[in-house]
């Protein structure tokens, strides 16, 4: 088993990293066991990469920012605290260039529209803003446990190479090319890229147009100084990744796809030498009569239904003295027993006339009482459906996770069981936390 409570204690984690497929619960996870460590005494931030505002409501708070802001409500022995926030990708950019140029040349880059662009939406660029703020927040040592919460799907280790990537991009012919008019100025530059190469920019200044090439030949000049600086955080924040103060949980749940997403971040973390903590498998189900089988719970539905269709089959009243259909003394001592303690004004009637109540009761049985037994099947009956199919799920969630396991013997896992509803505010994740690290709840 995953044991989330010591990896939480322990004051030499300094970084948990929660990955995985999109919609497995990533965002609570990581935002519950913030909570949880900063209740237990620890100074934790949360860090989400995902753009939703799923973990903003949880806190209570209006919406997160590139500023990490302190949680309310939370109930943390010996200093324990938590402050959440959302990385801006263009607004960590613009925080670097400020950091690392000079004012006159920090304008120049932040007004130059291919960095505008760039720092917008340029392919990597969350990604690498991301390890980018990992390594701030570290470095600040204002926080001893950071807690990030990574983009859906595969995407989610693009960190993992955003800083090759990157470092290619700008190490590239092409960047390389676009330095050298800048490098040699004026027409003299622009000749020098021309010779031998007027059919390629020809074709660049077709396709992206000559106004684009210029603002990119300036941001390069702008940049070039800086570039090195991108490559040496970019690896350090990577070996701080590898280190053993940082501990990566996978996020799954017992489906299928997301167990073979899971499986595939379990490698790609092992070909990386990432310190992988273990699964955490997502809104696993259970039963309170798990003893109960699926098919011997059809079955028992099946048997309700016949017998329901027996009791609504035309001639009933006519059989009323069969033994199938014909309520027993001691019902109709019960159910008569109400009448006759209630004083009704028919009562003295009846009492003239013992037949005239017997007949009477007896109309009353099978005008309601049967057919509230009927309707208690047909309820029983549907309850059992469910039960069955239930129990079909739960044998489809541990077939999946037996496969992944099997495949995966040395991850540990932890099964955190499904809640009946939305997790919207502290108490919720507080909730999440128990079942994270072992609290017996009653299964959803």
């Amino acid at each position: 088993m995953l044991e989330l409570d010591p990896l939480l204690d322990d004051r030499g984690t300094r970084i948990i990293v929660c990955c995985g497929a999109g919609g497995v619960g990533k965002t609570t996870t990581a935002a519950a066991l913030g909570v949880r460590a900063a209740e237990r005494g620890r100074r934790v931030v949360v860090l989400t990469i995902d753009p939703a505002r799923r973990l903003a409501q949880s806190m209570g708070i209006d919406s997160l920012d590139n500023t990490p802001r302190k949680v309310e409500g939370i109930k943390g022995s010996d200093g324990g605290e938590l402050h959440a926030m959302m990385l801006d990708m263009k607004r960590t950019f613009d925080e670097i260039v400020e950091a690392h140029a000079d004012a006159g040349r920090a304008r120049a880059i932040l007004e130059n529209p291919f960095y505008q662009s760039l720092s917008a939406g340029f392919a990597g660029t969350q990604e690498y803003m991301a390890m980018e703020k990992l390594g701030q927040l570290r470095a600040r040592d204002e926080w001893d446990l950071i807690v990030v919460d990574t983009p859906p799907s595969r995407s989610a280790l693009d960190f993992l190479d955003a800083p090759k990537r990157l470092g290619s991009f700008l190490d590239g012919k092409f960047i390389k090319l676009l330095m050298a008019p800048a490098k040699v100025g004026g027409r003299a530059g622009m000749k020098f890229l021309n010779v031998g190469m007027s059919m390629m920019t020809g074709t660049l200044g077709k396709l992206l147009g000559g106004q684009f090439l210029k603002d990119v030949q300036t941001f390069v000049a702008a940049m070039d100084t800086m570039f090195g600086g991108f490559r040496t955080r970019a690896d350090a924040t990577y070996k701080l990744l590898q280190a053993p103060g940082t501990a990566f949980l996978v996020v799954a749940t017992p489906e299928r796809d997301a167990l073979r997403e899971a499986a595939y971040f379990v490698e790609r973390l092992a070909a990386e030498e990432m310190p992988l903590a273990g699964l955490v498998l997502n809104r696993v189900h259970g039963s309170g009569a798990a003893g109960l089988s699926a098919e011997r719970a059809r079955a028992a539905a099946e048997n309700l239904d016949e017998d329901r269709i027996v009791d609504q089959g035309d001639g009933k009243t006519g059989e009323r003295g069969s033994p199938a259909t014909d309520p027993e003394p001691s019902e109709l001592a019960t159910a008569a027993a109400p009448a006759v303690s209630a004083g009704s004004e028919a009562a003295p009637t009846a009492a003239a006339d013992p037949a005239a109540q017997h007949d009477d009761d007896t109309d009353d049985i099978d005008a309601t009482d049967v057919d509230v037994d009927v309707d208690v099947r047909h309820l029983t009956a549907g309850l059992l459906r469910l039960h069955a199919e239930r129990m079909r799920v739960l044998a489809r969630e541990r077939h999946t996770r037996d496969r992944f396991t099997a495949r995966h013997p040395e991850v540990a896992v932890a099964e955190v069981a499904a809640l009946p509803g939305d997790v919207h505010d502290l108490a919720g994740l507080r909730a999440i936390g128990d079942r994270l690290t072992g609290g017996r709840t009653p299964s959803a």
